[in-house]
């Protein structure tokens, strides 16, 4: 993968990693009633969902964007659309939400609804359209993988860890507000090297 691309995936995959999500929620959730030691079977749920996910979309539609060049080209389209749109649904939202758990979740528990994760399999999908080139399914898939998720690391001690003090700090709408518009922005300029690519 080129070093402007490779950059550029993993931007994208910390902003998409650190921006508030059903992951992250749950993550603060979780911190702020069990703290990070107990958190971590769910973090390790998280991180073995997004390496499968991440896995089945790109050697599922490697095979067909090496087949089918234009179909890859339809599918970075709607990749960079679903960015600009996951954006959009960023800076509009108002709140993280969230509630309290009645107990630390397991392992077993997380792994088994990163599949119901419509954000994972969304972002998985852009991705996938947008950096594995054909004729380098393999390398491109894995490289992919091995982004998101050890990015994706850091991010979830961070949400874990500092989950009540970034829900207090985020509480007020107008704090929230500039949030989400800082992160949307960042999501934004992670996908712009591609209009050049």
């Amino acid at each position: 993968m080129p070093s402007a691309a490779l950059l550029s995936l993993c931007w994208l995959a910390f902003i998409g990693s650190v921006t508030p999500g059903p992951n992250n929620i749950m993550l603060a959730a979780s911190g702020v009633n069990f703290g990070i030691r107990a958190s971590v079977p769910q973090m390790a749920g998280i991180f073995v969902g997004i390496v499968v996910v991440t896995l089945a979309s790109g050697f599922g539609l490697g095979a067909i964007f090496s087949a089918y060049p234009l179909v890859r080209d339809l599918m970075r389209l709607a990749g960079f659309a679903y960015v600009v749109w996951l954006a959009w649904r960023i800076a509009i939202a108002g709140s993280l939400g969230g509630g309290d758990l009645p107990h630390p979740m397991r392992f077993s528990t997380s792994l088994s609804i990163q599949p119901l994760n419509l954000k994972l399999w969304m972002t998985a999908i852009a991705v996938v359209a947008l950096y594995v080139r054909p004729g380098h399914t393999v390398a491109d898939t894995l490289t992919v993988a091995a982004a998101f998720s050890l990015l994706n690391l850091p991010c979830m001690v961070l949400w874990a860890g500092c989950g009540a003090l970034l829900r207090e700090a985020l509480k007020l709408p107008g704090r929230v507000r500039v949030f989400n518009l800082i992160m949307a922005a960042a999501l934004l300029a992670s996908v712009v090297p591609l209009l050049w690519g």
